[in-house]
Order: C-alpha cells, then sequence, then structure tokens
C-alpha cells in the first residue's frame, strides 16, 4: 500500500558502555542513510532512537565501580548520544527509558494487556540468595561450566566456550553478589504467551513479508517451526519499572519488554514537546497509513519480528512493522567485536585518531555492511578505500573540475556548448546509474547503493580523464567550457547522491559550489549550476591516509590481542587434585636448602643440577627446570624448597636426592618456590 508517512526506529543501545564500529555498521548508519534519503524525496519522516537503561548488566557494572545504576546510564546516554551526533546520526529524538515519559508508557502498555488477560501467570523456582535477600538474575549466579569445565562461567552463558546456558546448568553455583550457595525458591511471574500468536505470527511474517531480507526471514522461520514458547515479562530485580499491579513487590519489568515500548514513549515525549511540528504521536504509531521500519542487528531479530508485534497485536490499536532490515555482525580483523576484551574500534577514540573523517568510516563500513552475513573491518581496507576511491576518485575529480575552472575561469561556471557523442553518451550513463541507486535504497540494498554513488563519480572522474579539458585549453576554449559545465553539473549531482551517505562532505562539496540544499528529485538534472554562477575556494574533499596512521592503529589492536591473552593465561587455573589426608600430608618431609652450585646436566636440555646445603651434610637433586632458569649459576646463594625424604632416583647416571619445588603458572611454566625471608638450612615446613 501506499503510505503517507514512515516511523523509523533504530535499536536502543545499552548504557552501559559506549558504541563502537560494530553498532555503527549494523544499525545507525543504515538507519540514517535511509531516513537521510526519505527526507531529500520529501518523504513525512520520524526517526526516533533512544538509550536502553534498565537490566542487569547495568546493574552488575555499578555494583563493580561502586556507584548507582543512575550514575552509569547518566554516564553512558551522553556519551552515546554525542557519538551519535559526531558521526551525523541525525534522530529526531533520542531520549531514554528512564525518562519520566516511559515509566508511564511502559506501566499502562502492561497494565492494559494485564487488564485484557493477554498474560498468564506462572509459579517456578529460581535461585535466591539467602545473605543479599534477593532473588539472582542469571549474570549474578557463576558456577562450573558442565560443558568446558571454566569455573567463572555465568548462569546465562560460559564466555569461555560460548555455550549458551541455565543457571541450573551449572555446577556448584555461586551467589555473584555474595558469594555464598544460592538456594533455589518459588517466585511468580506474568509472560506473554507467545504460542498463542503463534499461527497469525506465521501468517504475517512467512506469507504477508516474503520480501523481508533472507537473514531476518530464515531467522523467523526457525524461530516458528521450533515453535514458540511464553516468555516473562517480569522479573525479580531492583533496577528497572515496577511491576504494576498488586503484590508484585520487588519485581521489574523484564527489559526486553520494556525497551521496545522505549520507541513508543520517545515518540510522545517528542510529540508532546514540539506537537506543531510532529503532531500527535499516536499518528506515527496507531494510524494506519503510517508505516514502521525496525533497523536492528541480528541479535534483536527474534524481539523487533516476533515479540514485539505480538506485543502490539495483544494491545490491539498499534500498527506492525512493515520492514525489520536486519543486518548481521562485524568483525574486527578477523576477530569478533567484544566490548569485554577491548575488542573494537571506539567512536569516541577514532574522533581522536581521525578528526574530521567522520564520512570515511562511515563510507567504508557502509562498503562493508554486513547486510545478509557477517563481514570484516580491517584497517588497511580502510586506508585502501580512503585513498583508492575517496580520494583517487571522487575527491579527484571534484578538485579537477573546480582548479580548472578557477583557473580558466576565474571561478564562474561556463557556458555549455554544442555537445559530443561522447559528452551525450556520459549523460545518459549518469542518468542510468541514478536509477540504480534510487531502487536500491528502496530496497534497503545500502552498500551496492553506495557502490552505484561512486560510479557517478567514475563516470566524471573519466570524462575528465579522457577529455583532458587541460590540453583543449591551448586550442579549443569552447570545448573546455562545455567539459567543465558538464563536469561541474555531475560534482552538484554527486552532493545529492551522496548526501544519505556521506553528509559532511556533501555539505563541504555544496559550499565550494556556493549552492543551497537539493532534494533527490533534483538528481539527474545537469542544469542544476547557472552560466556564471561563481564557486568559492576549491579546497580537497579528501585526504590521503598514510601508513603511519595504520600502524598506529594496528599497534593498538595488537597490544590489546596481547595483553587479553595474558589476562586469559592468568585466569586459567588448574583444577584441584583429590583430596588427600592430613597424615598423608605429613608424611612429606619438606626442607629448606641453600644453592651451592648449579649447572645444566649435559646431554639433557631439561635438567639443572643442584647441590644444596640441606643443614645435614649435602645432597644432589636434579630438576626438571633448566628451559626457565637459561643462566643457573645466578640461582647460587638462594634458598629453595625440598622434598628430603623421596627415595634416591638415578638420572642420566646421577643420583637425586629429592625433589625441587617448583610452582606452576597458568602458561605452564614453571617457578621455583623460594622462601621470602632467610632460613636456618634444614629448616622442615610444617
Amino acid at each position: 500500500m501506499n503510505f503517507k508517512r514512515t516511523t523509523v526506529t533504530s535499536a536502543l543501545p545499552y548504557a552501559n558502555g559506549p558504541v563502537h564500529i560494530g553498532h555503527l555498521a549494523g544499525v545507525y548508519v543504515p538507519a540514517d542513510i535511509y531516513v537521510r534519503y526519505l527526507r531529500l524525496k520529501g518523504e513525512e519522516v520520524l526517526f526516533v532512537g533512544g538509550s536502553d537503561e534498565h537490566g542487569v548488566p547495568i546493574t552488575i557494572k555499578a555494583r563493580n565501580e561502586g556507584v548507582s545504576p543512575q550514575d552509569i546510564v547518566d554516564r553512558y546516554h551522553s556519551i552515546i548520544k554525542n557519538a551519535f551526533a559526531e558521526f551525523g546520526i541525525k534522530f529526531d529524538v533520542y531520549s531514554r527509558t528512564t525518562s519520566k515519559t516511559h515509566k508511564k508508557v511502559a506501566s499502562d502498555f502492561f497494565k492494559k494487556l494485564y487488564e485484557d488477560g493477554k498474560f498468564i501467570e506462572q509459579t517456578s523456582e529460581q535461585y535466591y540468595d539467602t545473605e543479599a535477600k534477593q532473588f539472582l538474575a542469571d549474570r549474578y549466579i557463576t558456577g562450573k561450566c558442565p560443558h568446558c569445565g571454566n569455573e567463572k562461567a555465568y548462569g546465562d552463558q560460559c564466555e569461555s566456550c560460548g555455550t549458551s546456558l541455565s543457571a541450573t546448568d551449572l555446577i556448584n553455583p555461586k551467589s555473584a553478589i555474595s558469594g555464598s550457595i544460592p538456594e533455589m525458591r518459588e517466585t511468580k511471574h506474568w509472560y506473554l504467551p507467545l504460542d498463542q500468536h503463534e499461527s497469525w505470527l506465521r501468517q504475517w511474517i512467512l506469507e504477508d513479508h516474503k520480501e523481508w531480507k533472507t537473514n531476518v526471514y530464515g531467522q523467523c522461520k526457525s524461530w516458528l517451526d521450533m515453535g514458540l514458547q511464553p516468555r516473562a515479562v517480569s522479573r525479580d530485580l531492583d533496577w528497572g519499572i515496577p511491576v504494576p499491579v498488586e503484590g508484585a513487590e520487588g519485581k521489574v519489568l523484564y527489559v526486553w519488554f520494556d525497551a521496545p515500548i522505549g520507541y513508543i514513549s520517545n515518540t510522545k515525549e517528542l510529540c508532546e514537546a514540539e506537537s506543531e511540528k510532529f503532531g500527535n504521536w499516536e499518528t506515527w504509531w496507531k494510524d494506519p497509513e503510517t508505516r514502521l521500519v525496525h533497523f536492528i542487528g541480528k541479535d534483536n531479530i527474534v524481539f523487533h519480528c516476533i515479540v514485539f508485534p505480538a506485543m502490539l497485536k495483544a494491545e490491539r490499536s498499534y500498527i506492525l512493522p512493515d520492514n525489520v532490515p536486519a543486518n548481521e555482525f562485524l568483525n574486527l580483523e578477523g576477530d569478533k567485536i567484544s566490548t569485554s576484551r577491548n575488542w573494537a574500534v571506539w567512536l569516541h577514540e577514532y574522533l581522536v585518531d581521525f578528526p574530521g573523517k567522520q564520512d570515511v568510516l562511515r563510507y567504508v563500513l557502509t562498503a562493508n555492511a554486513p547486510e545478509t552475513k557477517d563481514n570484516d573491518f580491517t584497517w588497511k581496507d580502510f586506508q585502501a578505500r580512503n585513498n583508492n576511491e575517496l580520494v583517487a576518485v571522487y575527491g579527484n575529480f571534484v578538485n579537477r573540475a573546480l582548479v580548472l575552472t578557477k583557473k580558466y575561469f576565474d571561478g564562474k561556471v561556463p557556458a555549455l556548448n554544442e555537445l559530443t557523442d561522447y559528452d551525450k553518451q556520459t549523460l545518459a550513463d549518469f542518468a542510468n546509474v541514478k536509477i540504480e541507486v534510487e531502487k536500491l535504497l528502496d530496497t534497503f540494498h545500502f552498500r551496492d547503493a553506495q557502490k552505484e554513488a561512486m560510479n557517478l563519480a567514475r563516470i566524471g572522474n573519466k570524462y575528465l580523464a579522457e577529455t583532458e579539458p587541460w590540453k583543449l585549453a591551448k586550442t579549443d576554449m569552447s570545448r573546455v567550457e562545455t567539459i567543465l559545465n558538464i563536469s561541474l553539473q555531475i560534482a552538484a549531482n554527486l552532493s545529492i547522491a551522496f548526501e544519505p551517505f556521506l553528509p559532511f562532505s556533501s555539505e563541504k562539496l555544496r559550499n565550494m559550489l556556493n549552492l543551497g540544499s537539493f532534494d533527490w528529485a533534483d538528481l539527474g538534472k545537469m542544469d542544476l549550476l547557472a552560466t556564471g554562477h561563481q564557486l568559492n575556494k576549491p579546497e580537497l574533499l579528501f585526504e590521503r591516509i598514510e601508513d603511519e596512521q595504520i600502524d598506529t592503529q594496528l599497534a593498538k589492536l595488537h597490544a590489546t590481542k596481547l595483553a587479553n591473552e595474558a589476562n586469559e593465561t592468568s585466569t586459567k587455573v588448574a583444577p584441584v587434585k583429590e583430596n588427600v589426608t592430613f597424615d598423608d600430608f605429613m608424611k612429606m618431609d619438606i626442607r629448606v636448602g641453600t644453592v651451592l652450585e648449579c649447572t645444566k646436566v649435559p646431554k639433557a636440555d631439561k635438567l639443572l643440577q643442584f647441590k644444596l646445603d640441606d643443614g645435614m651434610g649435602g645432597r644432589t637433586i636434579l630438576s626438571g627446570i633448566a628451559a626457565y632458569y637459561p643462566n643457573p649459576e645466578e640461582l647460587v646463594g638462594s634458598q629453595v624448597l625440598f622434598i628430603a625424604n623421596f627415595p634416591p632416583r638415578k638420572l642420566r647416571g646421577i643420583d637425586s636426592e629429592g625433589m625441587i619445588l617448583s610452582a606452576e603458572n597458568p602458561d605452564g611454566s614453571l617457578t621455583l618456590i623460594r622462601p621470602s625471608e632467610k632460613l636456618s638450612n634444614g629448616s622442615p615446613i610444617v
């Protein structure tokens, strides 16, 4: 159907950390491209964003930092909002789920469904911390992973092997709050019975929306084919929107239920503040002539295609999403982006390292957009696309057109004289590409749309290179006028074609051309610049990125990788062996001795020969630690611990009278155990 307006939402970023390139590539740049395109077309559109500020990860971060959850979300809401603004993500509203408006809208939404009997109540057993006196969310429970043995697995996932878990799967579970062993207690919650919505969801998605992206359609089909189950809409927590019914003390709305309602509450907040400009909020959410489009990452497909539509349908007055053009994930240098491992390119850091180059990152992220499968960002590709495409093609064409116009015509647009066949073919090629860009944008193929926009620049670059007006200036100025007129018209068109993708560069180009803004309908017109129009001073549209800048970024990532490896190694602790009795321990005679001599054993790479003053006449002990002490003579004079009552063993023809004690580090290396202060030789360890 033909819609009168479009409501565009982008996933609410979680306010427990800054945003990185994966967020931009997956959600926010595609959403901004689409909204800018609709605005250029003169369509009525509302772009809704905001921060997701409830949930367990925020409470964990607050607890770890010794501050309140509100302190955490206040800090990151500001950081995230500013980062988006810096990158030209132009929301009509960017609010938050801790606002008063959201609390009321979300509470009213829950009450409407509750009063209409759309929920079911269920009692289940969950872990309870008797010391902290609270039920434990999955992330507040740690224990041993039943799959890989990781002793620090969480109740929802083992971050060592990546397996999804339930808290009851953990071996020896403990509370992450108090360290105590939790007990199972009954608790009551409200559930959205998704199974009751399965029939209409199957028809609505699988039959009525076959035009959805294959990755979105496929994931939805997989969920539906597995059969939908009731999903809790409340949980036991003290951070969030209280469940607004009697008997629900200590319970809040589950964040997955609360967050998407943020799109609605943020719209209401905006419309109440600027009603003359945006009208009534219900127009954007309840009018059948409004189109609803969600931009999200693949981890949110189930919520925006199945759960949220079920909520909206149950409420009965809302429109349903027309499209959900979700993207897959962006990797970084061949590895999954991870905030916990600091394996990311953070937007606020990028702005410091590459000032004024927001459009370069927008361009590269769109060129590598993970539209139907995961894709990879590399710094070398970032450099190559900037230098070989933005600088060498687009920027080179614009610069030559403006510089030549300044040189030969004092910066004024020359006249358009008689056209050659090559001129006409160039203009025809230009018109064909414009049609393709439009078609691709309409169907959310932003990567290919940007590629076609760059083809417009390639047409202009090729036209200038092959006509060579700098040579014709010696013999045929009439021809030079035509060539530069056409080139400048192409440049003006490029400022329109690239506006959705590269807004900062388009504005800079329009300033050089001394032009105001255009509409999308102007794209393709070759009379955007009148003869005699005065241009402004030419500047470089893009700058080269040098190897040194890229090497700095790669070095930063390499340092991060080394730090992660060291951290992972340091947390790998060998499992405890089987219990022994005290009597067994007391049978070992562990004593202190001073190293008199220490040498490598000939033809035995691993063995060191120790001669000790053991306080009992001396002894020789061989130890397999040569690899970790390349200069054994440096050990002379130091004290070590040894087992004195091991029976002698002959190794390499040498009698070894005991065992030197070492500690095995997580990386497998060995370190001698030494007393912290000097003791008498032969002193027993008790």
